[in-house]
């Protein structure tokens, strides 16, 4: 079984519900745990994850609980079964649904077996990500899965201001991640693999009973933006390219990337790309204040990409030009950021574009652009990802090139002498304040003078 533990009073959680059921107005709101997820038998699973949601709502991270959450009536009730003697022989004791509920701040308790007495008519549901909640909901009798938008808005607009405990919390787990990137950029050396330092991150986790926020991206290859191979072999001229995060038995998390040499340096090229992203980093912490579209961040970045690359020959023209006509994206392919919580991409099983965008901002569909998961107007509360990045993708070049995309605004023949040169990105996370915004946890340095230091 899974632990326990609330990391918040049974009163908050109670607050949040009684805010979500106000802002919802009516029906009754079902709330679905994850069950375990099996691996290639029912008994041997995965590690096991609450929903986000539900975590934030409840604070059980167990499965086979359920709420409802009647918005007429401003009362919870939780649908569970205390564990069988089968199941303490083998998990030992566990803590009663009445003691679990008292935790959660809920008087109302009901056996799974009344779960079929529900009006199906009147629940509201967010949407499934597994087919177990589909499954679920099929057993109660629901024909047309569909989830409520209504309830799926309250719940972003809720969960996207973050409380000053889950500040408290973020601040931890990426405070953690940041001694986790440490610790591999310090043991990285040539003539290690890739899983070898993925082993180093691993123990750092465990060593403080926390998991992995996501699987790590930790590669010499960084042109693959979401490489997960690690099997590479690490050698004095290899860049590493790490994107990793620790995950609280909270839930919260960080998120960062760091790119350094295996050895002592990088080359030249890959230096001077280095401080094109450090400078477009810089330029993304400066501008990312309440008031503020988060894509037009991204597009003033992309013009600072743009104006580094032309200090290095690989792109010409006038900047404002290339960057509204995407011909950056050759070189910067995803998005500056995303929301970031209980979820690494906060909330994005409730819809990324209802996340990250709202009525005033739409999502783009153009090559880059439509990669960008958050776009909409920056508010005090919202924790973020800044992370900027450089990759030069072979494939992509020589595709880009054959259609004779922006010849206008890139030097091919130039680009082409360094299509070694690999992926560089930088990514930290910052909470939006009143005015303008704080790096979340105790920072890990990122200019490349300092990242090289920890290398001697």
């Amino acid at each position: 079984m899974s632990s326990s533990n609330f990391p918040f009073s049974a009163e908050t959680y109670a607050n949040r519900r009684r805010q979500l059921m106000t802002e919802v107005k009516s029906g009754q709101i079902l709330l679905i745990s994850n069950n375990y997820s099996s691996i290639n038998f029912k008994d041997n699973h995965f590690r096991y994850r609450q929903d986000s949601s539900f975590l934030y709502y409840i604070g059980i991270n167990q499965p086979e609980v359920f709420a409802v959450l009647d918005c007429e009536k401003g009362t919870t009730t939780l649908y569970g079964d205390d564990v069988s003697m089968d199941m303490i022989i083998w998990t030992g004791n566990q803590p009663a649904i009445k003691e679990l509920a008292a935790k959660s701040g809920i008087e109302n308790i009901l056996p799974l077996s009344n779960l079929s007495d529900l009006n199906i008519d009147q629940l509201k549901y967010l949407p499934t990500y597994r087919a177990e909640h589909e499954l679920f909901l099929s057993s109660l009798g629901v024909k047309v899965i569909q989830a409520h938008k209504d309830l799926i808005l309250a719940v972003i607009q809720q969960r996207n201001i973050k409380s000053a405990q889950e500040i408290e919390l973020l601040d931890k787990a990426v405070g953690l991640t940041a001694q986790m990137h440490k610790k591999v950029i310090e043991g990285a050396k040539p003539g290690m693999t890739e899983y070898q330092l993925v082993s180093i991150a691993n123990a750092f986790a465990w060593d403080n009973n926390c998991a992995f926020s996501f699987p790590p991206i930790l590669t010499i290859n960084g042109q693959t933006l979401h490489n997960h191979y690690y099997g590479n072999v690490l050698k004095e001229d290899s860049m590493v390219l790490f994107d990793g995060g620790i995950e609280l038995e909270s839930g919260y998390c960080g998120d960062m990337t760091r790119t350094f040499p295996a050895g002592k340096k990088l080359t030249g090229i890959q230096t001077d790309i280095y401080n094109i992203v450090h400078r477009s980093y810089e330029k993304a912490v400066e501008l990312s204040k309440p008031g503020v579209y988060y894509r037009d961040v991204h597009l003033a970045v992309a013009k600072v990409m743009v104006e580094g690359l032309k200090s290095i020959g690989f792109m010409k023209g006038d900047t404002d030009e290339a960057v509204a006509t995407g011909a950056h994206t050759l070189f910067f392919q995803h998005g500056l950021g995303h929301m970031l919580g209980l979820d690494v991409h906060d909330m994005e099983n409730l819809g990324e574009v209802l996340v990250g965008y709202d009525e005033s901002i739409s999502k783009s569909k153009e090559f880059g652009l439509k990669s960008l998961r958050l776009g909409r107007k920056l508010k005090e509360g919202y924790v973020i990802t800044i992370e900027p990045g450089i990759y030069i993708i072979p494939e992509l070049i020589a595709k880009f090139e054959s259609e004779k995309k922006h010849l206008e605004f890139v030097n091919y023949e130039t680009v082409n002498k360094h299509l070694n040169a690999g992926g560089i990105r930088i990514e930290d996370d910052y909470l939006i304040t009143m005015e303008s915004n704080r790096r979340l946890g105790e920072p890990l340095t990122n200019d490349l003078e300092s990242i090289l230091s920890l290398k001697s």
